[in-house]
């Protein structure tokens, strides 16, 4: 009998949102009062959000222009450079140069500007560390501007209980905004998947696949196993040719490419954790040479397995280079 994943395949998308590791989490409020601007620095690795919670704000991206009313999330999935002001022709100093007052090591808030129509915005910055997490915010657009909708509407109740948390200070109070920031951006993916078309096409879209979904939700949950084309095919009840050439239609590369290619980004994330070997990372993904798999690894990511390090955990000066 075919084995379930510990999930329905129709929530392979939900998988995807549940697996995501965040790491240096910056959270910030701000009270901006025209005319205002600032300027965030390219922070490369980096996913951004804003959500403008009274007001209104402009928000450039190079000649990209998004005006933001109240509920309204903007997201930059790369840590581009951008800019947010009231109006056009306001000064936009660095970010940086804005005093802050300090809630905690990662959470600010900021009131800046002149003495004209309130603005209030609630800004942070993630890392997103897992292979599914990464691929996901290469398939995104360089912004995502999801209008207000009910869905972002529910956003205001995660804000709400950071603020608390913000103007309390009590005992186990960062923790507890990490973590509330943290669904707060697994809430705005998830206003992004049902609001923008283009998040069902592609890879995304195959994940919403009830049978390739499925086929994808099996590999993603047990890369180590000897998956096969015949073998996935029957675990969907599917012939052989007719799940070979529904994956690579939709998911754009054929399935054992696409198996390998996974086992690799796992592998690449597990030894930039930089507590494991070589060796031990190719047996943990199945491979009984560690030759084979420093070759396989070689050829999808381009660099021998032994060259990747950690990578340096700058949770500091996300935002503000503190």
């Amino acid at each position: 009998m075919p084995t379930e994943p510990p999930w329905t395949p129709s929530d392979a998308v939900g998988e995807a949102l549940h697996v995501l590791r965040m790491n240096g989490t910056f959270y910030c409020r701000a009270e901006l009062r025209a005319p205002w601007g600032m300027a965030l620095p390219a922070t490369p690795g980096c996913l951004w959000f804003h959500v403008v919670t009274s007001g209104s704000a402009r928000f450039e991206v190079g000649d990209e222009v998004v005006t933001l009313a109240p509920a309204d999330v903007v997201l930059v999935p790369r840590g581009e450079g951008h800019v947010l002001r009231d109006a056009e022709d306001s000064r936009a100093p660095d970010v940086r140069s804005i005093p802050h007052t300090w809630h905690g090591d990662r959470f600010a808030s900021i009131r800046h500007g002149g003495g004209g129509a309130l603005t209030t915005t609630v800004c942070g910055a993630v890392r997103l560390e897992h292979p599914m997490a990464e691929r996901l915010v290469a398939m995104m657009p360089d912004i995502v501007h999801v209008p207000v909708s009910p869905l972002t509407a529910r956003l205001q109740d995660t804000l709400r209980l950071i603020a608390l948390e913000v103007e309390e200070t009590q005992p186990g109070g960062e923790a507890v905004i990490t973590r509330l920031a943290d669904v707060l951006v697994v809430q705005m993916l998830r206003a992004w998947l049902a609001h923008d078309p283009a998040a069902r096409t592609g890879w995304l879209g195959a994940l919403a696949d009830p049978d390739i979904g499925r086929a994808l939700a099996l590999v993603h949950a047990d890369p180590a196993r000897d998956w096969s084309v015949a073998g996935l095919a029957h675990e969907l009840a599917l012939s052989r040719s007719t799940f070979a050439a529904r994956f690579t239609a939709l998911v754009g590369e054929p399935v054992m490419t696409y198996v390998t290619r996974w086992r690799m980004l796992v592998a690449h994330d597990r030894l930039r954790a930089g507590d494991t070997t070589v060796a031990a990372v190719a047996a943990s993904l199945g491979y009984r040479s560690e030759a084979a798999f420093s070759r396989a690894f070689r050829r999808v990511v381009g660099t021998p397995p032994g060259a990747v390090r950690a990578r340096p955990r700058d949770e500091e000066g996300l935002l503000v280079g503190a």
